[in-house]
């Protein structure tokens, strides 16, 4: 990228003339009509088995209801299809997927195309000749292996939910999330590798099974440790797989059947199974990989997340597929055995697209450049980051030390309800600004409203809506069997949908535009502190804090003052020798000179690590949960690091 005077970053002729999309113009032409754009998207870039007669409506059908939005009514897919059939047709001997060993002195395997839809095939008979049928719900307890792609696509391939458990998880977050869908089936394997350790999957399988309608457990071989077996419920993978048949027609999936469902507890601590359905997530899926990675035939593409959340199932698998280029799977921890594994493996695999969170890229700078210095990452010719607000300082690293100030840096907004990326800078098109998400994607409706529901001025920090026709893969629903469905919905229109009336859906997020339309993140709805009659966001305060070199992410919270209404308070990870005390004045120095003496922070603490979900986002409720010495901590099951929570008690006391 090449840098102008206002501080905004534009793409290189070079780049811009090869990109996919180079010409601002696609902004104008799909703000015409969204819904046509949509159209003529979906009848070029997805296989239909039926066309669809009907591109997008929106009705409400109760006053206790969210809207009930269909795109490509009458068309019938199979998302396997689109992802497998049609690329080995193209090229069955494409590499589709390369999964790497947390040992990197285990073999890494790799899959073609043909050999990946074979695999799928057998196993997607497996499921059938189990009772599996379209329509059904089943649970996916895997590690990161190739197994886990393999049973995803065999599910959507016979017609079957499946719903994804990230491995981590304890016992009783799997149980709740298979109590909600009631399914009849699980997939897991014995074990696996985390940081030289094997962890006992099977183990947390059998006690999350407990009190729910599982009948039949599919057991991947991994670590080959020992396990408890049930002969009566439990099934080897291989074994199911080994005599069957490679050749397993498609299910005919209407365009609105149901694909998935993936929980989202995020940082409110609220337990929302999202609903996803098939042909509006298939075509989003495909075309902003397209769009915002810029695939060629010859990329390598590497999206660092977990099948288990939103990004690790539409970029780490869906979308690089839907496209026919070759994806990247790693089993283990980003600086496991050493802190230069991620650089390792971006070097013998030539990975030339690297998408990963801003959690990942501040570890790498509090460890340095040096941990990549060693290692030829020349092959990256894009950078994506993904899951959290990244801060400019980490934005200017990234590209500076990763990005050798020349590589396009994509900074994208969604969520798990939009299913893919909403907000980007299109690498060919630009412009990127640091710290900032970028343009709305063509054909996606988004605007900045007031209070009162009305759009705000550049400028202006309000709430982030989206207008109809909304995005193609957005949330559908709550997912709720009988007799909760109801609830399920009342809960549907409360979150998304209550704030502005029913046609405007509200993603909860603050966000400000400039002058040139960019879009910037401000944190969550409720991550604005009101301080003596000054609205000021937790992103900003923590932007101040992450200048401090020592300090590599922070997390602040607002706590009622009766002077100032609320007042800052400031968790930061800290883990040099200084002295404590000198940090904790510098910290307080630097955000006095970014923000001004009113923003000085009540306390600042020093920790170890902040409590996140998988995704990498911080959990401030869960931060003033603690505070405030609250029993009821909410949903805690998303966490990826637990043990966070009695540390900082500690602290705290």
């Amino acid at each position: 990228m090449k840098k102008k005077l206002n501080g905004l970053y534009y793409p290189t002729k070079d780049f811009q003339k090869q990109a996919n999309l180079n010409n601002k113009k696609i902004y104008k032409e799909a703000q015409k009509d969204p819904v046509v754009f949509w159209n003529e998207l979906a009848k070029k870039e997805i296989f239909w088995q039926e066309p669809f007669t009907e591109t997008f409506s929106v009705t409400s059908p109760s006053t206790s209801s969210g809207p009930e939005i269909k795109w490509f009514s009458g068309g019938k897919l199979n998302l396997c299809e689109n992802v497998l059939d049609k690329n080995v047709e193209k090229n069955p001997n494409k590499i589709a997927l390369i999964w790497e060993p947390e040992n990197p002195d285990e073999q890494t395997k790799k899959y073609t195309y043909e050999e990946l839809l074979s695999e799928v095939n057998k196993f997607a008979n497996a499921l059938k000749n189990l009772g599996v049928k379209k329509g059904d719900t089943v649970g996916i307890y895997l590690p990161i292996i190739p197994e886990i792609v393999i049973a995803m696509l065999a599910c959507t391939r016979i017609g079957a939910v499946h719903l994804v458990v990230f491995s981590a998880f304890s016992p009783e977050a799997l149980k709740i999330r298979l109590q909600t869908i009631k399914t009849k089936y699980l997939i897991t394997a014995d074990g696996y590798f985390r940081r030289g350790k094997i962890i006992n999957l099977k183990q947390n399988a059998d006690l999350g099974i407990e009190g729910t309608d599982v009948e039949k457990v599919i057991v991947v071989k991994r670590a080959g440790n020992d396990i408890l077996w049930n002969n009566t419920r439990d099934f080897w993978f291989n074994e199911l797989t080994n005599n069957e048949s490679n050749i397993c027609a498609p299910e005919k999936m209407n365009s609105e059947d149901l694909l998935f469902v993936l929980p989202e507890s995020g940082t409110t601590g609220q337990f929302l199974p999202i609903m996803h359905t098939t042909a509006g997530y298939t075509l989003q899926a495909k075309i902003t990989g397209k769009w915002v990675f810029d695939y060629k035939d010859s990329d390598v593409f590497w999206s660092t997340a977990d099948p288990g959340w939103i990004t690790g199932h539409t970029y780490s698998i869906y979308s690089p597929l839907l496209n026919g280029i070759t994806t990247v799977l790693f089993e283990g921890a980003p600086d496991y055995p050493t802190p230069d594994r991620w650089a390792k493996i971006i070097e013998k695999n030539k990975i030339t697209i690297l998408y990963t969170a801003p959690t990942a890229i501040r570890m790498f700078k509090q460890y340095g450049a040096e941990s990549f210095k060693n290692c030829d990452i020349s092959s990256l010719r894009i950078l994506g980051s993904v899951g959290e607000i990244i801060d400019e300082p980490t934005w200017l690293w990234y590209h500076k030390e990763i990005g050798k100030n020349k590589l396009p840096i994509v900074d994208t907004y969604w969520q798990t309800e939009t299913g893919a990326i909403i907000i980007t800078s299109l690498p060919g098109i630009g412009p990127n600004k640091p710290a900032s998400a970028g343009l709305a994607l063509p054909g996606v409706n988004m605007e900045i409203f007031d209070d009162n529901g009305r759009p705000c001025k550049n400028g202006v920090e309000g709430n982030l809506v989206m207008l109809s026709p909304y995005c193609p893969a957005i949330v559908r629903g709550i997912f709720a069997c009988p007799p909760n469905e109801r609830d399920a919905q009342e809960k549907y229109k409360n979150v998304y949908w209550n704030l502005y009336g029913k046609d405007i859906y509200v993603t909860s997020d603050r966000a400000i535009k400039d002058k040139h339309n960019i879009i910037k993140i401000t944190g969550r709805a409720d991550d604005v502190i009101k301080i003596a009659g000054r609205r000021i966001t937790t992103s900003e305060l923590e932007s101040a804090v992450n200048n401090h070199l020592q300090i590599s992410e922070s997390a602040v919270i607002g706590v009622p003052d009766e002077i100032k209404g609320f007042i800052p308070l400031v968790f930061a990870t800290y883990r040099g020798t200084k002295n404590k005390d000198e940090i904790i004045k510098e910290i307080e120095l630097e955000i006095r000179k970014s923000m001004g003496p009113i923003a000085t922070p009540k306390k600042i603490y020093l920790v170890n690590e902040l409590p996140k979900t998988r995704s990498g986002k911080i959990m401030r409720t869960l931060l003033k949960k603690l505070y405030f010495n609250e029993k009821d901590l909410g949903d805690t099951s998303t966490l990826s690091n637990p043990e966070t929570i009695e540390a900082i008690k500690k602290i705290l006391e």
